[in-house]
C-alpha cells in the first residue's frame, strides 16, 4: 500500500469510553515516544487529555452506551460531528485514529474518508459479538485495523480489510498474577465490587453488589469490600448509593482508585459488571460473578442482535461458562451471594479457578500492543 505524504504531524485520536480512553492514551504515548514532533488532538477522557496537546471534548464523561443511550445524546452527537468536520477541514490532520466506540467513530471515519484523510482503527469494536456486517464498513474506511484478539484478524480479512493482530494492550499494564493463600485471619475475605464505568451501569449494579457483599458478611463478619471506581466519577457520585445500603459503610467498604492493579490483584472474589473488568480480573486470577442489568428496551434489542452465547470476555475466549453470568432478572442478591459462597467456602475450587483464569494470558499475544500499532501507523506517515 502506498505511503501517505502528510502536510503536518497533527493526529486526531477519538475514543468514547473509559477503557478506550486508557488504551488510546497509551497509544498516544507510544506515538510521541517514537516521533516527538507529533502533536495530538483528541476526543476522549481525562487520560487522553493528560498526554494530548489539545482535548476537543471529554466524550467519555457522557457515558453513552448500548442501543438506546446514544439517542439521548443525539444533539450532542450532531454538535461533535460539526466540531470534528471543522477540525478536519481547518487542520487537515496527518491521520485519524479511532479507538473502539463504533457508533460515533464510524461517523468520524466517514468524515475522514470524504476528505481523503487516512484513518486507522486501534482496538476494533466487537463486531464478532453483534452486527458482523460492520467489519466490512470499517475495512472500507481504514488503512489498517489493529485488533487485540487473534481471531479478529481473519474476520477482517474475510471482509477484504487490512487487519493486524497486535496483542492485547492490557498485557502491558497488568501485573503478573501472584500466588495467593487463604486469608491470614479466618473469614477475612477481600471482596471486590466493580459496578461499571458509566453512570447508568453504576446506578443499576452498585446497590445490588453492595447487598450481595453484606449477605457474605453475615456469614463471614471479617470480610471487607473494595469498591473500584474510575476517575470520571468522584466520591460524591458514589457515596450516596453506599449510604443508601449501609449507613456506616466506611467500616466495611473502601473506595479504591488505582492505576497499578495491585489492590485488585489481592482480591479473593469479585462482583463484576460485564465489560473489560472481567478480563482484567481474569488476568489477575480473581474469580468472579458477572452481572449485567440494562433497560428493558435495550435488553430486547440485544437478545436479537448479539451472536455470542456469553456476555463476558472470559467465557467468550474460553468458549465455556468459566464464570457465572447473571443477566437481567437472574442478577439478584441471592444468586450473587450464592456464587461468592461457592468459591470462598471451597478452597480447592478457588485455586482451580485462579489457575484457569490466568491461563487466558497465553491467548492474548505478547506485550507491546501500543508500540506495535504506533510503529505501523508511523510507517504509513513517514
Amino acid at each position: 500500500m502506498a505511503k501517505i505524504a502528510p502536510t503536518n504531524k497533527n493526529i486526531l485520536v477519538v475514543a468514547g469510553d473509559p477503557s478506550g480512553d486508557l488504551h488510546a492514551a497509551n497509544l498516544i504515548k507510544a506515538l510521541r515516544a517514537k516521533d516527538p514532533e507529533i502533536t495530538v488532538t483528541s476526543i476522549g477522557g481525562v487520560r487522553m487529555q493528560e498526554v494530548s496537546n489539545r482535548l476537543l471534548y471529554n466524550l467519555v464523561s457522557v457515558g453513552a452506551v448500548g442501543f438506546s443511550e446514544p439517542f439521548k445524546h443525539f444533539f450532542l452527537w450532531l454538535k461533535l460531528i460539526k466540531v470534528v468536520r471543522r477540525f478536519m477541514e481547518e487542520k487537515r490532520p496527518a491521520c485519524v485514529i479511532a479507538v473502539d466506540f463504533y457508533g460515533f467513530n464510524h461517523q468520524v471515519l466517514g468524515l475522514a474518508a470524504h476528505r481523503k484523510i487516512p484513518a486507522f482503527y486501534y482496538i476494533s469494536p466487537q463486531v464478532w459479538a453483534s452486527r458482523p456486517g460492520r467489519a466490512a464498513k470499517i475495512a472500507k474506511l481504514t488503512r489498517e485495523v489493529f485488533v487485540i484478539f487473534p481471531f479478529e484478524e481473519a474476520l477482517y480479512k474475510k471482509a477484504k480489510g487490512n487487519a493486524t493482530f497486535v496483542g492485547h494492550p492490557l498485557l502491558d499494564i497488568m501485573p503478573e498474577p501472584q500466588p495467593r493463600q487463604s486469608p491470614e485471619e479466618p473469614g477475612a475475605w477481600k471482596i471486590g465490587i466493580l459496578p461499571g464505568s458509566r453512570k447508568a451501569e453504576i446506578s443499576r449494579h452498585l446497590p445490588l453488589f453492595l447487598k450481595a457483599f453484606y449477605r457474605v458478611k453475615e456469614v463471614h463478619p471479617k470480610a471487607r469490600a473494595y469498591l473500584f471506581a474510575v476517575p470520571e466519577f468522584p466520591d460524591e457520585n458514589i457515596v450516596p448509593a453506599l449510604e443508601a445500603v449501609e449507613k456506616y459503610w466506611s467500616k466495611d467498604i473502601e473506595i479504591v482508585r488505582e492505576k497499578d492493579y495491585k489492590d485488585r490483584a489481592r482480591l479473593d472474589f469479585a462482583f463484576t459488571c460485564s465489560g473489560t473488568a472481567t478480563l482484567e480480573n481474569a488476568l489477575l486470577g480473581v474469580p468472579m460473578a458477572v452481572a449485567y442489568k440494562m433497560p428493558r428496551f435495550t435488553y430486547e434489542v440485544a437478545k436479537r442482535v448479539v451472536k455470542t452465547p456469553y456476555i463476558s470476555l472470559v467465557n467468550i475466549l474460553l468458549k465455556k461458562p468459566a464464570v457465572k453470568e447473571l443477566i437481567q432478572e437472574r442478577a439478584t442478591v441471592d444468586n450473587l451471594a450464592q456464587e461468592a459462597f461457592s468459591f470462598i467456602n471451597d478452597p480447592a475450587r478457588l485455586r482451580a479457578a485462579r489457575a484457569e483464569l490466568t491461563g487466558l494470558r497465553a491467548m492474548l499475544g505478547d506485550r507491546g500492543a501500543a508500540e506495535r500499532a504506533a510503529g505501523r501507523i508511523l510507517s504509513y506517515l513517514s
